[in-house]
């Protein structure tokens, strides 16, 4: 079956437990759960508005342990964009993305025109913070990716999350339409640049 082109590619990498699962159920159904189940890998669509015309968010969660490396391989040669999470609590986590960026670049060649996110998670948990907010900032500088704290538990700057991914992709105009509502900073972006919106 040939792949649809009108599928844009997003995929979760990040170390076991740091909330990649919660952070793309709280995007794509608006829920969160307490307990950890550990994923090997799942595939979450979510439709959106791209060019004027409709495409379909594949949103990829990958495993957070390094058990399958073809899978992740494959998994960042066909993404278009990626969420590398890490935990604030966990300093751990944030080493264990260096070997996944580098394969990123690896894999990719050129990373200058791919949407990257370093996404801080768990900022609900500050008392148990052990990565400051300025280390994920020099680290996304470094790496030349955005960078982003958010809390799936908490809900906090999830969908933003996933805008700023798109508002990041330079090749298409790209808006999550998820409630027809409009926040009153969404409202401000569209008034800025580019033309990607989380409706």
């Amino acid at each position: 079956m040939p792949e649809q082109s009108n599928d844009y590619r997003v995929v979760v990498f990040g170390a076991g437990g740091v909330g990649k699962s919660s952070l793309v159920l709280r995007f794509v159904k608006g829920t969160f759960r307490e307990s950890y189940i550990p994923t090997i890998e799942d595939t979450y669509r979510q439709v959106i508005s791209c060019d004027k015309s409709i495409c379909t968010l594949q949103i990829t969660d990958t495993t957070g342990s390094h058990q399958f490396p073809a899978m992740q391989r494959l998994s960042i040669s066909k993404g278009h964009a990626f969420i590398l999470v890490y935990s604030i609590t966990s300093r751990q986590s944030l080493e264990e993305l260096k070997p996944i960026y580098e394969q990123i670049c690896q894999i990719k060649g050129d990373i200058e025109n791919i949407p990257i996110m370093l996404v801080g998670n768990k900022n609900d948990e500050n008392q148990n913070r052990e990565v400051d907010s300025s280390e994920g900032e020099a680290m996304a500088k470094k790496w030349k990716c955005a960078f982003m704290e958010t809390s799936a538990k908490l809900n906090h700057n999830v969908k933003e999350l996933f805008q700023e991914l798109l508002n990041l992709e330079k090749r298409r105009t790209v808006s999550l339409q998820i409630d027809g509502k409009k926040s009153k900073q969404q409202k401000r972006k569209e008034k800025l640049k580019g033309k990607c919106v989380v409706m």
